[in-house]
């Protein structure tokens, strides 16, 4: 009997994009404004469902506005309890990437795992930390320190690669060798920038490693940096780089995806990556050449 795992992403506008709104208001509305969706996706059947990156805000990240770190919180904290609950209701695997506090001063990109039984599984913490036109990233964020864990979740084993992680094909490897049979990459990414790549890499590293994946961008234009058009195109992608469902560049929207996850071991008895690798030719990628 085939292993079909029904998946969801859920593509957001921001509906606070006010500067003189408090911000834990405008956190608090994007909260309000996905909570139907995550009930959609359940009324729907979706078994392992994931929100895009810092899902309960806009992208500040243009700024270098340290009141945004007002939204940071613990994890597990109140944004997860709350998913956590859906979560049960629904019977559903939710992953919920937020920005996490971890201390006075020490902030994270974090994605939660919850089960589908509400249990909370653990975190990935987002490890590339870009610092490049418009993404101040480096200002918010401290490098992730917990590796690529794997969550073995009711329904399949999950991986989490965040947004700019996406561009390093060493952790998406990694993800596969730990056990992935799904990686999520919740992504905050505008048009102009790296559109062409959003159909290039995550499929790339779908067929290299013989996983699914599913990618999640945001929707809409954020005041009020207006860095660009968040291009959603949130999609599902197998193992042989097939696209198996794929949102609109514009819509707040659910995508919906049935993955046979069978599929992986019949890729990989095709294609043998994992047993042609060769490690022991790979030291040097452990240096900081430049």
């Amino acid at each position: 009997m085939s292993r079909i795992v029904k998946g969801g992403l859920i593509q957001c506008a921001n509906p606070i994009n006010d500067d003189s709104t408090p911000v834990a208001d405008i956190k608090e509305a994007a909260l309000r404004a996905h909570l139907p969706l995550v009930d959609e996706a359940g009324a729907q059947g979706v078994q392992v469902l994931c929100l895009q990156e810092i899902f309960n805000g806009p992208y500040f990240c243009p700024s270098q506005d340290a009141k945004w770190c007002d939204t940071a919180e613990s994890v597990p904290g109140p944004t997860t309890e709350e998913l956590a609950a859906h979560a049960k209701k629904h019977d559903m695997v939710v992953v919920v990437p937020v920005y996490e506090r971890e201390q006075a001063g020490v902030y994270y990109n974090t994605a939660a795992v919850i089960d589908a039984d509400g249990t909370y599984l653990g975190k990935y913490r987002k490890n590339h930390i870009p610092h490049t036109s418009g993404f101040w990233e480096k200002f918010f964020f401290k490098p992730g320190n917990l590796g690529y864990p794997v969550f073995d979740t009711k329904y399949a084993k999950v991986g989490v690669y965040i947004c700019y992680d996406r561009h390093f094909p060493e952790g998406a490897r990694l993800l596969g060798l730990n056990g992935a049979e799904i990686v999520f990459n919740p992504s905050a990414t505008v048009a102009g920038l790296s559109q062409y790549l959003w159909k290039l890499e995550q499929p790339a590293h779908a067929v290299a490693n013989g996983y699914f994946m599913g990618c999640i961008n945001r929707v809409g234009t954020e005041a009020p940096w207006n860095i660009g058009k968040f291009y959603g195109t949130s999609y599902f992608v197998d193992p042989r780089g097939q696209f198996l469902a794929e949102g609109s560049e514009d819509d707040t929207e659910l995508i919906v995806a049935d993955m046979n996850l069978d599929t992986i071991e019949e890729v990989r008895r095709v294609w043998q990556f994992y047993r042609d690798r060769r490690p022991e030719t790979y030291e040097e990628m452990t240096d900081l050449l430049p």
